[in-house]
């Protein structure tokens, strides 16, 4: 690792640890930390939002990807749980407004259903299921706590009963019940000001040990990284297509399909250098790690590094 790049990764580090004070545990990236591995938390958390006093979390994960319908809009669930009774609760936290509409709390909730029901099974072993958002602001806009949305038949008044449950918990409250003072905690980025010992406690391990704070800050990283290997895929993507364009117009000349296996390889080649340089100038690291970042096999790499060193910069 060169010294640019460690001075980079430093500056990063930095920035991770002054983010990590002002997150509190309604900001969905902090909240993922502070719920995983955390079934107690889970569990208290449901059984508050829920009023299930003897709700039991049987099993649980974050970051759920949900099975669908092939071309259907895909669905990542911030917290997904089963309880001892069967039952399957979605936990979105949601600080945007337009993040937490009604479509979107039916689609989850369909999601769901398509999760849960293989083929074969009847209509009736479908579980009950509760599709929980809690909202930093109060966007139903009643003044209550928690909005309990259920279906009815409008003609007779009764319940529908089919099962499908749907809350939104306004996050703005504040009270002496549980729920008050649990909203209150996940406004909190300061882990003394919080009430429940349990979020204090997890929240304190987070911020303040060595080991919770290295964990946050790895999956910072990772989020990073993700973010610039999906960018630099992207932009590959785009290389590609140009370089194909490119090989299109030439083989009108030459042939059809000698200039398209040519653009493609001038354009993906050309993409690669230009990615390369990118990465260097704009994160300060070497060409070798660029290219680790941009995943380029390592059969290839000292070529593209002779390439970056003898072709001029654009």
């Amino acid at each position: 690792m060169d010294r640019l790049e460690r001075e980079q990764r430093e500056r990063e580090h930095q920035e991770d640890l002054a983010r990590l004070r002002g997150l509190r545990p309604i900001d969905d990236d902090f909240m993922r930390c502070l719920f995983r591995d955390n079934k107690p938390l889970v569990e208290r958390v449901l059984r508050i939002i829920t009023g299930i006093d003897d709700l039991v979390v049987l099993s649980f994960t974050t970051q759920k990807d949900m099975k669908r319908l092939v071309g259907a809009r895909s669905v990542c669930l911030d917290v997904y749980a089963t309880d001892s009774a069967g039952r399957k609760y979605d936990l979105e936290i949601q600080r945007d407004d337009q993040g937490a509409g009604t479509r979107r709390a039916r689609y989850h909730a369909s999601s769901m259903d398509i999760e849960n029901l293989d083929a074969g099974q009847d209509y009736d072993e479908l579980p009950e299921t509760y599709v929980i958002f809690i909202t930093e602001t109060d966007v139903i806009g009643g003044g209550l706590p928690c909005y309990r949305i259920e279906r009815v038949n409008l003609d007779t008044g009764a319940p529908f009963d089919d099962g499908a449950h749907i809350l939104y918990v306004n996050g703005a409250w504040r009270d002496e019940t549980p729920l008050g003072q649990l909203m209150h905690d996940f406004s909190c980025s300061d882990a003394s000001q919080m009430r429940d010992p349990l979020l204090q406690k997890t929240t304190k391990y987070y911020k303040e040990t060595e080991e919770g704070v290295a964990s946050v800050c790895r999956a910072f990283e990772e989020v990073r990284l993700q973010g610039i290997q999906i960018g630099m895929q992207r932009g590959l993507q785009q290389g590609i297509q140009q370089g194909l364009q490119q090989g299109i117009q030439q083989g009108i000349q030459q042939g059809m399909q000698q200039g398209m296996q040519k653009g493609l390889l001038q354009g993906t080649q050309q993409t690669l250098l230009q990615s390369i340089r990118a990465l260097q100038s704009t994160m300060g690291i070497s060409a070798n790690r660029a290219m680790e970042l941009l995943n380029v096999p390592a059969a290839e790499r000292d070529r593209y590094a002779r390439l970056v060193l003898e072709a001029p910069a654009e």
